[in-house]
């Protein structure tokens, strides 16, 4: 699985201004809602109730709020640079400038950890994040994060 059959060009926000984490996971909320056609509160509900186990800040200024609806039809990923980091209460106590959002079906078992792992082995590549942190146009952001050839491995 890659990144690529996670995330649409459409599910990219370039240059997301939210002063805290609360109000990004909203503004994720609202773009994952017009990609999925799934209330944004019924998404931002799921992202807050997954929080509430264990901040999803993996450290190194990445984020990877996650969550399982039942009206989610297929995995699907929304990216989002931050104009300003933002505490994230990230594992590292670090600020958070890169957020990418999964949502699967509640029935999605191991085939949601393992998106999450790809995610998290993605943004764990230092040569890749560096250069999403200095992209600023959504369809730059999308190639990067869809034609990167450390994405396709196994």
């Amino acid at each position: 699985m890659s990144l690529h059959d996670l995330i649409d060009s459409d599910a990219i926000i370039a240059s997301l201004k939210a002063p805290s984490k609360k109000q990004a996971l909203q503004e994720l909320s609202e773009r994952a809602s017009a990609v999925a056609g799934i209330p944004a509160r019924e998404i931002f509900d799921a992202l807050l109730q997954r929080e509430r186990l264990g901040s999803t800040g993996v450290g190194g200024g990445i984020a990877i709020p996650h969550g399982k609806l039942p009206r989610v039809e297929r995995m699907l990923g929304v990216f989002a640079r931050l104009e300003r980091p933002i505490d994230y209460e990230a594992l590292d106590g670090e600020p958070v400038d890169l957020i990418f959002l999964l949502l699967a079906p509640k029935s999605a078992g191991a085939d949601h950890l393992k998106a999450l792992s790809r995610v998290a082995r993605s943004l764990r590549d230092p040569s890749l994040t560096a250069r999403l942190r200095a992209t600023k146009d959504a369809s730059g952001l999308f190639l990067l994060l869809t034609q990167n050839p450390a994405h396709h491995a196994a």
